[in-house]
């Protein structure tokens, strides 16, 4: 067995957790989409709740950008672990710590090639 590759168990492991995830970004976004429309038919007319429904909708949609890039990130996960690539660096080809993967599943880098990337050292690879 490759050193660099999970085992199944651990693998399945990762999986749940990213299709949990995946779950829970999913029902977010459509709970934001669904709320964004009631605000909409609100008819709100004083001036101030006006104010407080644009930010709430902002707000709202920045959130469900930020969860729009995670989920993408789950998904392209799920994708690396069919194609047997998951758990492995996209930067330099070396295992991911398990400690990463547990508090990020879908992490791309290890953590010095992610400090690497973040501090503008190293290109970011395309996809």
């Amino acid at each position: 067995m490759d050193k660099n590759k999970l085992d199944k168990k651990t693998l399945e492991a990762y999986r749940k957790k990213l299709l949990e995830k995946q779950r829970e970004l999913t029902a977010a976004y459509t709970k934001n989409r669904h709320y964004g429309r009631e605000s909409d038919e609100g008819g709100t007319q004083d001036l101030a709740d006006k104010a407080s429904s644009s930010y709430t909708k902002e707000f709202l949609y920045s959130l469900s950008n930020t969860e729009r890039n995670i989920l993408e990130g789950v998904e392209e996960a799920i994708d690396r672990m069919d194609e047997g690539e998951y758990g492995t660096c996209m930067e330099c080809g070396e295992k991911i710590a398990k400690k990463r993967l547990d508090a990020v599943p879908w992490a791309t880098y290890c953590v010095p090639c992610q400090e690497r990337i973040e501090q503008g050292i190293k290109e970011e690879v395309a996809d």
